[in-house]
């Protein structure tokens, strides 16, 4: 169990008393926070520890919730924008009070509607919760826990002329190229990426299919996976194109090619002139 509150973060609390207006959690160090009645459940009995996250509330209060947020505390998320005002704008991030994204934090001025991808921080002077899109300066460059062909987990969040930027476990900065990219992919999409290469310019060379063995069995169950979903048949084989290949089962060319000859020898698949079934 936490020793202290750790505020836009999961707590591990015991209940310690019961109110009118919901239920005491306690940490070791006798610090109390109110879950409010809309999270009691009636399983819930003094002693139990249960999972908080804990927050600052509409009034400034500070509460826990049984709901956690889309992104916690130096996590990355991709929000809309749901009210703009002079000071900054609130985005939705999964609790009843809007996340504040101040305007000083922002890199472009906000729409309502509009999704921005933000990190979740503590402001330095009010200790409250809030949204920043300038969070370079937290990306680390140091890799000394990374390796190639390592699988991460990715938030898409630009476009560039070379590819798509993204925040890899939450933590570095990462670049899948255009040419690399065999599935539809948007800002905002949460995927899982491997390490191609770790670059000395702090940055992650990143692609959407492992390397080696491993991306034969991917992409052989991802053909399986998507042909089960059609009967087990397709009007496709090896002579398809490979932009029929990418728009159908995100694969390049040559993996699709290899993952069809391991099902062929495999004796789980037919490949002719008029498509595939499986076997």
């Amino acid at each position: 169990m936490n020793k202290y509150l750790l505020v836009g973060e999961k707590n591990r609390l015991k209940i310690n008393r019961y109110t009118d207006n919901g239920v005491y959690l306690i940490c070791e160090d006798k610090d109390e926070v109110l879950l409010p009645n809309q999270y009691v459940s009636y399983a819930m009995k003094e002693g139990d520890e249960i999972d908080a996250f804990v927050y600052f509330d509409s009034e400034d209060r500070i509460v826990a919730s049984t709901v956690f947020p889309k992104a916690m505390l130096d996590e990355f998320g991709c929000f809309e924008v749901v009210d703009v005002t002079p000071f900054g704008a609130f985005v939705d991030w999964g609790l009843p009070k809007d996340l504040l994204v101040p305007k000083a934090l922002q890199k472009f001025p906000f729409h309502v509607g509009m999704k921005v991808i933000v990190r979740v921080c503590l402001d330095d002077e009010t200790g409250r919760i809030v949204g920043s899109q300038k969070y370079n300066e937290f990306l680390s460059k140091d890799f000394k826990n990374l390796k190639v062909n390592q699988e991460v987990k990715l938030l898409v969040r630009e476009r560039t002329p070379l590819g798509f930027k993204v925040i890899v476990n939450n933590l570095y900065d990462g670049l899948i190229f255009h040419n690399e990219i065999f599935e539809n992919i948007e800002v905002g999409d949460e995927k899982i990426g491997y390490i191609k290469t770790l670059r000395k310019d702090g940055k992650l060379d990143i692609i959407l299919q492992p390397i080696g063995d491993k991306s034969d069995e991917v992409a052989v169950s991802k053909i399986v996976e998507i042909l089960s979903l059609t009967g087990g048949r397709c009007e496709m084989n090896y002579k398809s194109t490979p932009e029929l290949i990418s728009e159908r089962f995100g694969l390049s060319r040559k993996a699709y090619k290899r993952a069809l000859t391991k099902l062929i020898d495999a004796k789980k698949l037919e490949v002719n002139d008029e498509g595939m079934r499986l076997l």
